[in-house]
């Protein structure tokens, strides 16, 4: 047995007094007159004798009576299976509320069997305790302590949300909130289905921190997911068939059977078709999307899966540009063939200068730019191009003849590229085409057939650097470059290493492979937009910054509401940290004034709450080990008792408090009663 006040045993002294008491008030005799003395001292034997026990048991019930209200102060307790710790108390509570916890158990939703457990927890404890209440979504409000009270009130206030956090991450919160607090007795409790995608406690060794895991699991684990969606090539192509995948999970142990695929966009719902799902596996669907005009498009796909559905719908969107702008710098004379490349195709807004007159604030408006035979690159113009190129734009380059070596070395080890060596003239025939990267996918129907290849008179020789990430698009036959790509940033650089000049290359007259070509560098983006982002993990996102000097403010409007994001400008681009303040799935529009939409997005809810697999209270506890205790509920057991027995031990102040109210009581009816 155990004190949690045990300087209250110092009273114990008082004991003392009824001793005292007993000492010099019951030895006093009186006197007693008699008239007839026939039996006095049979009398007085007898007298003496039952006054004597009389008096040692109200001594007994007087001291017994005292020392249990000592004792009652003192609050004694039996410890149990864990250490109990006297004192006050900080007690942090993590109630799990991602969307997994709308499952229902067996006679309710996992999320309101929680928030009761919660409340029994903060009940459990004495109001002079500290509490923490905390959730997945982070807010202020549930990153300090707080009084029994408010902590009863915020419990109630929690509602599902789509945000998913790391168990380890949640304690880490938890123990910071703590720490805050003044009190020395830390205790930890976490209420969760504990999905094994989430639980990760087994490297947990604060001895310090007392952890308890409250684990809750729903009666049924069947579920299926649209999981993801994209795009097979990267970018939309006008009056074309896009093919969209779809990634459709079954989540449980049964086959799934005729589970229905629709797709909504431009006011139509359409179905596409009907899936057969094998248990705990995937399958990838092929929606045709055609793209007939230019613009914004949106797309929500949707299956029915019952009882969990916020994963049963997955939104996209994507933009088709009415225009590409090109820009072409040219050393001298346009090229007529690239012109007319561009400009027979409607789709293409072209620009052609001289190197000598270029504004280079304007570089951040054109998809692409093609340099024409430049002789040399100045070192600003070679700063603005490469910024260009980090930006997502893309660069096309043809050097000129009488190229400046040194100005070309300068300009592609910045990007980094190979660099240009020595100029080199005889007749070379390009032997390969590498059909398997974006330029030139899909661009021959028959990849095994003959083609025209180009062929060139003269070239630059280039280094050949493993480290500057050379992919060659086209090779001569001896395997050295002709058309090479190389990544910076966001944008890419396609460097060809002869001249577009007639007199050194005839690429301009292969028009299978120079207008394919043309067209698919300018739709290329160096880092292609998401169709889709996923709430809670991605809450930063980024946009094209169309606002003009002076105060700018964007904001997003969706979802049946309208905030405004944290917002930073970095040259062409605005970058939104969106900070949890996304709570529903859908499409959100940014703009500046709502008449002018700038921008879509598209939301989904984190998958990762799909996967419906738990750890049992055994697997939680092999899991932890004796690092955490695992406190186990059983059909409508309040936990009250349970954890105020853990925190406190076995209580024995009310009993010693009963039974000292009960010596009392036997001691007046003693005095009242027991006549001598």
């Amino acid at each position: 047995m155990q004190f949690v006040y045990p300087s209250f045993l110092f009273a114990l002294l008082a004991l003392a007094i009824p001793i005292i008491i007993h000492l010099f008030y019951f030895r006093r005799f009186k006197k007693v007159y008699f008239t007839n003395v026939r039996f006095l001292k049979e009398v007085k034997e007898e007298t003496s004798a039952r006054s004597k026990l009389r008096n040692l048991l109200v001594l007994a019930m007087r001291l017994l009576a005292l020392g249990l209200l000592v004792f009652a102060f003192a609050q004694p307790f039996i410890p149990r299976d864990v250490e109990v710790k006297t004192g006050q108390k900080a007690v942090s509570v993590f109630l799990d509320n991602s969307f997994s916890m709308n499952a229902l158990s067996e006679d309710a939703a996992l999320m309101d069997k929680a928030k009761q457990r919660a409340k029994e927890i903060v009940a459990a404890y004495s109001v002079e305790d500290q509490f923490q209440i905390l959730s997945n979504d982070f807010e202020g409000r549930h990153q300090r302590m707080v009084s029994q009270e408010d902590a009863l009130n915020l419990i109630e206030e929690i509602t599902s949300s789509p945000s998913v956090k790391k168990l380890s991450q949640v304690l880490g919160r938890q123990q910071q909130a703590l720490n805050t607090s003044t009190l020395e007795n830390f205790v930890v409790y976490q209420i969760s289905d504990f999905q094994k995608n989430i639980t990760d406690l087994s490297t947990y060794t604060d001895t310090l921190t007392e952890l308890n895991l409250i684990p809750l699991q729903s009666v049924e684990e069947r579920n299926i997911s649209i999981d993801s969606a994209w795009f097979e090539s990267p970018v939309q192509m006008l009056n074309q068939t896009n093919p969209l995948m779809v990634k459709v999970r079954n989540l449980s142990a049964e086959n799934a059977e005729n589970i229905r695929l629709s797709i909504n966009y431009d006011g139509q719902t359409k179905p596409v078709g009907t899936l057969s799902i094998p248990a705990n596996s995937s399958l990838i669907d092929t929606v045709n999307f055609t793209v007939n005009r230019t613009g914004w498009y949106t797309a929500e796909l949707a299956i029915t899966d019952f009882p969990v559905q916020f994963d049963d719908k997955y939104f996209v969107s994507f933009n088709v540009a009415e225009k590409i702008n090109v820009l072409v710098v040219n050393e001298s004379t346009p090229n007529r063939y690239l012109e007319a490349a561009f400009k027979g195709i409607s789709y293409f807004n072209l620009t052609s200068l001289s190197s000598q007159n270029l504004d280079y604030s304007s570089f951040s408006n054109y998809q692409m730019i093609v340099l024409n035979g430049l002789n040399t690159i100045s070192s600003g113009f070679s700063f603005e191009l490469q910024e260009y190129i980090k930006e997502g734009g893309n660069l096309l380059a043809f050097p000129g003849r009488n190229a400046s070596v040194p100005s070309y070395q300068s300009f592609l080890q910045a990007i980094p590229a190979n660099e240009l060596m020595s100029w080199q003239e005889g007749s070379q025939q390009v032997g390969n085409i590498n059909t398997e990267e974006f330029i030139f996918n899909d661009v021959f129907e028959n990849r095994s057939a003959n083609l025209n290849l180009p062929q060139s008179n003269g070239n630059f020789k280039t280094t050949n650097y493993s480290s500057r990430q050379e992919e060659m698009l086209m090779t001569y036959r001896d395997g050295s470059p002709f058309l090479s790509k190389y990544q910076s940033g966001k944008g890419h650089l396609y460097f060809c290493t002869a001249p577009l000049n007639e007199e050194w290359n005839n690429l301009v007259r292969n028009g299978e492979i120079f207008i394919p070509m043309l067209y698919k560098m300018s739709i290329s983006a160096g880092e292609s937009r998401p169709i889709a982002y996923t709430i809670g993990k991605n809450d930063l996102i980024q946009s094209n910054h169309q606002g003009s000097s002076g105060d700018i403010v964007y904001k997003l409007q969706g979802g049946g509401e309208e905030f405004i994001p944290e917002q930073r400008i970095v040259g062409s681009t605005v970058f939104l940290s969106l900070n949890n303040q996304l709570r529903s799935a859908g499409f959100y529009q940014l703009f500046l004034n709502e008449e002018n939409i700038l921008d879509r997005f598209a939301f989904n809810f984190d998958r990762q709450e799909s996967v419906l697999t738990y750890y049992t209270s055994d697997e939680l506890q092999q899991l932890v080990g004796d690092q955490a205790s695992i406190i186990g509920t059983q059909n409508n057991e309040v936990l009250t008792a349970k954890i105020a027995e853990r925190s406190q031990g076995v209580i024995l102040w009310r009993w010693c408090l009963i039974f000292a109210l009960l010596f009392l009581l036997a001691e007046v009816l003693l005095l009242r009663f027991w006549q001598v």
